[in-house]
């Protein structure tokens, strides 16, 4: 009996164990995240984990791979390593399982020729291309590695003498037109028709020029000698619909990391280019698709070394439903995107376990599998998909065929695995939107920061709204027209008024002069001076009307102009020293200068007129504010505009003001402005100069009292 209850005691332990070492081996070396709208990464659950490596024993060759650089598989499923250190091409079937490999061969003319440095390669229904990089040609093989041509390097008067040929990459259309990357060609993509025959290059990038270069070549042409080229490619591929995909990796880092924080598509790392080489990729994400968002840190659990700089992408791969990933050789991460260019997640790491890289050299979609090439550990890592990347890949799947309740249920599971997930709120938003409910898809927008989607659905909510309550949106408008005409009338009844008045004006009158300022400066600033229409209760007054004003711009525009924002108190405070504090220092700077050079005018005066030209910033900066909370981004061109109003009338008027105060001419008050602005910025810079000495007087004082308490103890 006690031999039968030990048996089964070991039978249950190693069940037990059984189902234990299985979850330890499926959990990642790596933390799988994807980025908010603010640069912060937010972990997700693992969208793929490391199945296995395939090393050459799992592929049953002798000689072990050496520095592969690609990999390609074919509809039939067969697998192409370009295994570049062994000037070969290893060819598999869909188990990795060994079929024939290509490394030497008769060529053309009868003679042994081989491999050398082979590096991309693409297999279509009749051929297999290959990238031979030091002998600068392209060799086509079919499809059983029966060599059948070699394409050497074209010739057209366009491409110039300095124009190499070093094939590593190449894609072939449907029609046989090839796409060919060589190395430190800076023209962009060779384009070849089927025969090899030069066409044109496509997708040439951007010179980046650094701006100091620019403003010296305007300045001295003749003397600049220094020539700046365009960032070659160093990969590509092609996608169902026939558009080439193409990487680079060879872009200042200055220009990349602004890119990205700018959305300037110009020096993007990754482009989706169609035949004339125009650059199509769809990029509404919070930031352009280029990999590694944070450049300082990396975001991963696993990491012992720091780092920095944007991301070195050297491949693309196209998945299903959308999907696209590439590849970070410098960090060994794999990114991935889906059509609108959102990151889905990022996932990947440097090191020696099972799933991290030591040197990420390409990769490639097997159905759902993801398949990257190490060069470095000279093997291939297969990630297989989990349960919750099934869920994303569904969420595309029936948006890409309009089915949006479905997609609408696949979104809302993905947000409670992780309602970290700012693309699934986006999903959901746009599903809600597809069904009608707009308002409910704008609280799933906002939550995701998209202005964009939110804008277009707050269009449509607005538009049902003024559908059905047409007559009462007119009835408003007339109501605010009449109110305004009204006001109008009362200002300039009350002005004209005032101007008969012989004795001391009301306060009403004193503010609402303002309004006379701001159309007749001239004669405004004249009487407001010479006339005492104004005083310097009124001037207070309107200032705090300015300042509160710009206050409540900040605190009470529309989400979509103001977005998240920061706290009401700080909106508040910043809206009330944008203009008291410099007013402040205008009218102390253009005292002291004005008393040196004969100006008229005292610092009353000038307290004044600069008071008074600040009347146009209420007056246009609280209905744009009101407006703001029911317009559209479409018409953010329009608030601008109003906002820009108001300050170019208040600098004018701002400058007559001066020019009257002070009787000066014309020139002689442009000279003065200029100055008054210096002397502002020295003043300034005399506070700065004050308080840090003060910090410093006041934590040297600190030091010795703690010295002194530490000695007496």
């Amino acid at each position: 009996m006690k031999k039968i209850t030990r048996i089964l005691c070991i039978l249950m332990l190693m069940l037990l164990l059984g189902s234990i070492v299985p979850m330890f081996a499926a959990a990642s070396p790596y933390s799988t995240y994807t980025y908010s709208i603010d640069g912060q990464a937010r972990i997700s659950p693992d969208v793929y984990v490391p199945d296995r490596v395939v090393s050459s024993y799992e592929i049953g060759i002798d000689t072990e791979l050496k520095e592969p650089k690609d990999i390609f598989i074919d509809k039939d499923m067969n697998i192409y390593l370009s295994d570049t250190g062994n000037n070969r091409i290893v060819v598999c079937n869909s188990e990795f399982k060994f079929r024939f490999e290509i490394s030497t061969f008769n060529n053309e003319h009868g003679v042994p020729d081989s491999l050398s440095e082979p590096m991309g390669t693409f297999v279509n229904d009749r051929y297999i291309y290959v990238c031979d990089k030091q002998n600068a040609r392209i060799v086509v093989f079919d499809l059983l590695g029966n060599f059948v041509r070699t394409i050497g390097a074209p010739t057209a008067d366009v491409m110039g003498e300095d124009t190499v040929f070093t094939p590593v990459a190449i894609g072939v259309s449907d029609s046989g037109r090839m796409y060919v990357v060589s190395a430190a060609t800076y023209s962009g993509v060779f384009a070849l028709d089927e025969d090899g025959n030069f066409q044109t290059f496509v997708g040439t990038q951007k010179v980046s020029v650094p701006l100091a270069m620019r403003i010296r070549r305007m300045l001295f042409p003749n003397t600049v000698s220094i020539s700046y080229i365009s960032p070659e490619y160093n990969n590509l591929a092609i996608d169902d619909e026939g558009y080439v995909w193409v990487t680079s990796n060879s872009m200042d880092d200055a220009d990349l990391i602004s890119a990205i924080e700018s959305g300037n598509a110009d020096y993007a790392p990754v482009k989706r280019m169609n035949s004339a080489g125009d650059d199509i990729t769809t990029r509404n994400g919070f930031f352009i698709p280029a990999g590694e968002i944070s450049f300082d840190h990396t975001t991963t659990k696993s990491s012992s070394d720091v780092i920095t700089g944007p991301s070195s992408i050297v491949d693309v791969a196209i998945g299903p439903n959308g999907m696209w990933s590439i590849l970070d050789e410098k960090r060994s991460k794999i990114y991935t995107y889906d059509s609108e260019g959102n990151m889905l997640f990022a996932f990947g790491d440097k090191g020696a376990q099972l799933g991290n890289l030591k040197k990420g050299a390409a990769l490639v979609y097997f159905g759902s599998d993801l398949y990257v090439v190490d060069s470095e550990a000279n093997s291939v890592t297969i990630y297989k998909r989990t349960e919750y990347g099934d869920v994303i890949d569904n969420a595309l799947y029936y948006n890409r065929l309009r089915i949006y309740s479905s997609a609408l249920e696949n979104w809302r599971e993905i947000l409670k695995r992780n309602n970290n997930f700012d693309a699934a709120y986006v999903g959901v938003g746009r599903n809600l939107h597809q069904q009608g409910d707009y308002k409910e898809a704008m609280k799933y927008f906002k939550t995701a920061n998209s202005t964009t989607n939110y804008s277009d659905s707050y269009k449509a909510l607005r538009r049902e709204w003024i559908g059905k309550y047409f007559l009462v949106v007119v009835a408003i408008l007339v109501v605010v027209l009449f109110l305004l005409a009204k006001g109008l009338g009362y200002v300039a009844k009350v002005n004209k008024n005032a101007t008969a008045k012989t004795g001391k004006r009301t306060f009403k009158e004193e503010v609402l002069y303002a309004f006379y300022v701001m159309m007749h400066p001239f004669d405004g600033y004249w009487d407001l001076k010479h006339e005492k229409r104004g005083s310097v209760r009124a001037s207070v007054f309107i200032v705090i009307l300015a300042a509160l004003s710009v206050a409540y711009n900040n605190v009470g525009s529309g989400y979509l102009y103001s977005g998240s924002g920061g706290s009401a108190t700080g909106s508040v405070f910043g809206g009330i020293s944008t203009v008291v504090a410099p007013l402040l220092l205008w009218c102390i700077a253009n005292w002291c200068l004005t008393t040196l050079f004969d100006g008229e005018g005292t610092l009353k005066d000038i307290f004044i007129a600069s008071s008074y030209s600040l009347m146009p910033i209420p007056i246009f900066f609280i209905p744009v504010t009101i407006v703001s909370n029911f317009a559209t981004l479409d018409e953010k061109t329009f608030i601008s505009l109003f906002t820009g109003i108001a300050l170019v009338w208040t600098g004018m008027l701002l400058f007559f003001g001066i020019m009257t105060t002070h009787g000066y001419s014309m020139g002689v008050n442009i000279g003065m402005t200029i100055f008054t602005i210096v002397a502002m910025m020295f003043i300034v810079f005399l506070i700065m100069l004050f308080t840090n000495l003060i910090q410093r007087m006041v934590s040297f004082v600190t030091d010795i009292i703690t010295e002194i308490s530490y000695r007496s103890n």
